[in-house]
């Protein structure tokens, strides 16, 4: 009976597929300015209020916590309007290409949320659950070897999967290079006004130098789309599942319905030689 009830539960759970890209650092080359720069003036440049970064910076780990935070997630879900299909997706339809979507939860005639929430939800999804669900499905890990990162999607659409895998590329370098870019800019206004208010030659020498190191990053960065993570293998809508695994879920229903049934047959033997 529990191997019957495996295969139902096995065949009845919707496939789940698995969209994943391989990614690499690609701040190398503006690293390795603002380093040796870093060696001669870091001290006066921290003076100055300017972060001109170093060695120890790691630009690709400030970018892995940046895409796995609450206020990136809620952003990027607001901003590619996928809500509906991160909450109310049930599974997908291989022939039509189309998602199920749950009608209890989401009404696509009226395009509204009517699903019968408890608090502290409500009938339409707040950003911190929506960043919950997500991040149930988003998994991001790096090898320190290499350096290579691995960002995945798994959903009940291989296309959407994909989709959602290029979009937080796209985003988490767009966001990163933005940041830098405001920075640097910032960074460069202050160091003008610097050089205004000095006489002395050698400091006005070192501010030009920091100023040029900044431009270069600005430069570096409108030129790179892929500012910080560079595609090696971009993800592509998978053709097979990732999961259920039903052979396994067979397999341990079997196991499990076995064990059980030795149990019940060792204790009322046991039970029954007791009365003898």
């Amino acid at each position: 009976m529990a191997t019957v009830i495996a295969v139902l539960v096995a065949l009845m759970l919707p496939n789940i597929y698995r969209a994943e890209a391989l990614l690499a650092p690609n701040d190398q080359e503006r690293a390795s300015g603002l380093s040796a720069l870093a060696d001669q003036y870091g001290g006066l440049a921290s003076l100055a209020g300017i972060n001109i970064g170093g060695g120890s910076t790691n630009k690709t780990a400030l970018s892995l916590q940046i895409l796995q935070s609450r206020k990136f997630i809620a952003e990027f879900i607001e901003r590619r309007d996928i809500l509906v299909p991160l909450i109310a997706a049930r599974d997908w339809n291989s022939e039509t290409g189309e998602l199920t979507i749950d009608p209890d939860l989401y009404d696509t005639t009226a395009e509204r949320w009517v699903r019968d929430a408890r608090p502290p939800n409500t009938a339409t999804p707040s950003s911190q659950e929506a960043y919950r669900v997500l991040s149930d499905i988003l998994f991001v890990s790096e090898d320190k070897k290499t350096g290579f990162v691995t960002l995945a999607i798994e959903h009940y659409s291989p296309f959407i999967a994909k989709q959602w895998v290029d979009w937080l590329v796209e985003d988490i370098n767009s966001t990163v290079l933005h940041q830098d870019v405001a920075d640097a800019e910032q960074a460069i206004a202050y160091l003008n006004e610097q050089i205004s208010a000095t006489s002395l030659a050698g400091l006005q020498n070192v501010f030009f130098r920091l100023i040029e190191e900044q431009t270069k990053t600005v430069m570096l960065a409108k030129a790179s789309p892929e500012f910080v993570l560079r595609t090696l293998d971009p993800a592509v809508a998978p053709e097979l599942k990732a999961k259920p695994k039903r052979s396994l879920i067979a397999i341990l229903g079997l196991l499990f319905g076995g064990t059980v049934g030795l149990l019940i047959v060792f204790f009322r033997t046991d039970s029954k030689v007791g009365r003898d």
